[in-house]
């Protein structure tokens, strides 16, 4: 048997709305099209996608009722940083953020109009027995401004992160100007503050906890947490590198760039 293409076939409500979704945000073009059908492709590796709208005779009739779910359009890419960016710059719904696996995927999901799951993959070159001895090499990170993000309340340098060779847990420092005061928000992984310098009054709920220097408050996941800085303070903070977070009042999650 010799296999010239192939082409995933999905059952789904609205074809025109996966389509437009494919079109715009992943670079398909329609090869063929009838009502209820569509055939996508893209001119390179990619699967080739087939959209069918439900109820149509061209399914087994026990499969006309049925809608595209529990499975994944998994698309390997070069760049997944840079493409996750471009997306979420362009509104596209990113439904699981940029995230690595100890089985060395890297990957991130959108879900489509019709609930059809996209994942973007990037895989962790193998490492070359030969660049190691006896295990795997330390990681020097030295500060750069390249890492440092600006905000109204505070200022971060990132340190070690993913994009710098850290593989489970982010770092960086903060420091907050004598009287500022951060957002009401809550994180998705534990953090870990260390102050080094002055005084942080964080408040989770109806109680304040006041941490000075020398001092380490640990941070549970959804705890919903306002940081304040009576005196001009700095502050080591770790998390795992996956956490992203949330704003009351707000949809969606939004990622810490300088732990990216």
């Amino acid at each position: 048997m010799n296999v010239s293409s192939s082409a995933l076939s999905l059952t789904v409500a609205d074809v025109d709305a996966s389509r437009a979704f494919l079109c715009t945000h992943l670079g398909y073009e329609v090869a063929m099209a009838d009502d209820g059908f569509v055939s996508l492709t893209r001119g390179d590796a990619a699967v080739d996608v087939v959209l069918l709208r439900g109820g149509t005779d061209v399914l087994p009739p026990e499969q006309r009722d049925q809608r595209a779910s529990g499975l994944i359009l998994a698309l390997t890419v070069t760049g997944l940083a840079a493409e996750e960016a471009r997306l979420r710059t362009a509104g596209a719904p990113i439904t699981m953020p940029l995230r690595d696996e100890p089985w060395g995927e890297r990957l991130f999901q959108m879900t489509d109009p019709n609930g059809v799951v996209v994942q973007l993959v990037e895989w962790a070159a193998a490492a070359d027995p030969a660049d190691t001895d006896d295990g795997a090499a330390a990681i020097v990170i030295t500060p750069s401004t390249d890492h440092v993000t600006v905000s109204p309340n505070a200022t971060m340098a990132g340190l070690a992160a993913p994009s710098r060779g850290s593989t489970e847990l982010s770092t960086w420092t903060v420091t907050m100007n004598a009287g500022a005061t951060g957002p009401e928000h809550s994180l998705s992984r534990e953090q870990v503050w260390t102050v080094t310098k002055g005084a942080l009054e964080v408040t989770c709920h109806d109680r304040t906890e006041k941490v000075t220097a020398g001092q380490t408050l640990v941070l549970p996941p959804g705890l919903l947490r306002r940081i304040h800085a009576p005196e001009q303070t700095e502050a080591h903070v770790s998390m795992p590198s996956d956490g992203v977070a949330s704003v009351p009042g707000t949809e969606g999650t939004r990622e810490l760039p300088w732990a990216r």
